[in-house]
């Protein structure tokens, strides 16, 4: 019996429903790891994760099933065998499992303890959990397999550990948050700690709708310490090899390939996100409005790095209140970044607006739904050039904007996807500095700043009346963005609130802001999430809402 063991661990870009490619894409990692004796995919690489209530029809199952057996078919040829993540219908009950595959056959089956029912996950409304898992033999070795979850609480662990576990393996489907990197190592080293096994945690690399995940797999030694750390943003097969002594399993040392600051954490995930958003949903590229401002800006920056600027196409959308400060900011970004920049006027349509609707509105005062005509004279413009060219019309509203309303239903709100829909805007300014200094690796975009340095100091503004700031209907992004912060991320009531140093009435104002806006969430665009509490899947507040939580 041989003391040794190679494994590689093959962090993988799926497609959710695409089972044949999926299939490719496992084969192509397994041929990457050459003289691997196993390779590993991550959580549900064969569905694509998280497949939601695709796993509730049969022939999608029946699909999966197909590719297991397919995959286990490419077994037999003596190459390296493998560790499939798939769903099943075992015993007519659906399954989150994991299947080794080897010399033809699947030779062992682990599902899932623990299913994950809060923020992103709704995993127990489709999936059955299964019993504490069992070490799974592979070729004299004793393999630890836990799915993602499972590593999350000691119990499936301490069982693999009792019943002669020499290593623990764990597949993951774990999206990215700015801070999830250090809890994903935390409770790694506590499962560590707990058996004094080694561990390796491999993690997917995807776009999917809404999440992102960022990879940055890992390995964990029986004392846990890193001695693999592969990158983040990046597909990578790395293959890990194994002795065993008198101590247990060592691991040889590999690279560790130290993680992307914050900031550069955030941008890689807004470019993955809205590349594999295009890219698989097969749009030809993205159209967006560029006014001049911040937002559209670093949302343009984030396109070109994503797609490339051929893939790009921007309009001005000038009214009679856009400075000319703005036209020329907006041209600049345009050149810098390299895309092209129409110019459109919206001035024939207010005044069409105006003339159509001026019986109905006659004696009305002229108030916000003037300026709201001009924003979904915008936005119809840039739906008409979508249906036109077929280019999915990039929403760049922030979260700022989102938690307050402060944005207009089919005028800006209007799009297919948001890159900026979890940023507030704070860390907008953040970021686009950060991309002004910094070209990401990957980036298709320019080297060198993608706005000028005024686009980022200068005043926001909506421009839909004379001389109209932001901060003429909001407080100060600096006080705004903190308060929200309190009552979003960390979910403080107002009381809570102004307990942590905040103004009463400020508070007070935000807070009924963020409450009555629900109805408008509801219909923005799916966009990249950032934070713990992204609005959409992790957020999700009745727009009915009768409690009143006052100061």
């Amino acid at each position: 019996m041989s003391d040794t063991l190679s494994i590689a661990i093959a962090q993988i870009n799926p497609t959710v429903g695409d089972v044949q490619g999926n299939v490719a894409r496992i084969l192509d990692a397994r041929a990457r790891a050459g003289d691997a004796d196993l390779v590993m995919v991550p959580e549900l690489a064969l569905s694509g994760y998280p497949p939601e209530d695709l796993v509730l029809k049969d022939a999608f199952l029946d699909t999966v099933k197909e590719g297991i057996a397919a995959l286990a078919a490419a077994t037999r040829d003596g190459g390296p065998a493998l560790i499939v993540g798939a769903p099943q219908l075992i015993e007519e009950r659906r399954h989150n499992t994991a299947v080794l595959l080897d010399d033809g056959a699947v030779a062992a089956t682990v599902i899932k303890h623990h299913l994950p029912n809060y923020g992103v996950f709704d995993e127990a409304r489709v999936f059955v959990p299964g019993p504490l898992p069992q070490p799974v033999m592979f070729r004299g070795f004793r393999l630890g397999l836990m799915i993602c979850e499972d590593m999350w609480y000691e119990d499936v662990a301490a069982a693999l550990g009792r019943a002669g576990a020499e290593i623990l393996v764990v597949p993951n489907g774990s999206p990215f948050e700015i801070d999830k990197p250090d809890d994903r190592r935390r409770h790694a080293a506590g499962r560590v700690r707990e058996t004094g096994l080694p561990l390796i945690y491999l993690n997917q690399i995807c776009g999917q709708d809404e999440l992102v995940f960022d990879g940055a797999s890992f390995v964990l030694d029986a004392k846990g310490e890193a001695v693999h750390q592969l990158p983040s943003w990046r597909e990578v097969v790395v293959t890990t090899r194994w002795r065993r002594d008198a101590a247990g399993l060592v691991c040889e040392p590999g690279a560790l390939t130290p993680p992307p600051p914050r900031l550069e954490a955030i941008y890689q995930a807004m470019v993955l996100g809205l590349r594999d958003y295009v890219t698989k949903n097969r749009f030809k590229g993205v159209l967006l409005g560029l006014s001049g401002g911040i937002d559209s800006a670093l949302s343009a920056a984030v396109a070109a790095d994503a797609l490339g600027a051929d893939r790009v196409r921007c309009v001005m959308m000038p009214s009679p209140y856009t400075s000319r400060e703005s036209l020329d900011d907006a041209a600049e970004v345009a050149r810098l970044c390299g895309i092209r920049l129409d110019s459109i006027s919206i001035g024939p349509a207010m005044e069409a607006f105006t003339g159509m609707l001026s019986g109905v509105f006659a004696g009305a005062q002229a108030d916000t739904t003037e300026e709201n005509v001009q924003a979904r004279s915008r936005g119809l413009t840039l739906m008409a050039m979508s249906n036109k060219f077929g280019y999915m019309v990039l929403s760049t509203g922030n979260k700022s904007e989102m938690s307050v309303g402060y944005a207009t239903l089919y005028g800006d709100m209007c799009g297919g996807y948001s890159v900026l829909k979890d940023l507030y805007k704070t860390t907008v300014f953040e970021v686009s500095r950060w991309r002004n200094a910094h070209r990401p690796d990957g980036a298709l975009g320019p080297r060198g700043p993608v706005m000028p340095e005024r686009v980022i100091t200068k005043p926001p503004s909506a421009e839909l009346k004379p001389d109209q700031k932001d901060q003429d209907t909001l407080p100060p992004y600096d006080q705004l963005d903190a308060i929200l912060y309190c009552l979003i991320e960390r979910e403080l009531g107002p009381a809570e609130t102004v307990a942590a140093g905040h103004d009463a009435a400020v508070v007070r104002r935000v807070f009924r802001m963020l409450d009555r806006a629900e109805y408008k969430r509801r219909q923005a665009p799916p966009g990249v999430k950032i934070s713990s509490r992204a609005f959409g899947r992790d957020r999700r507040y009745p727009i009915v809402n009768g409690f009143t939580d006052t100061i």
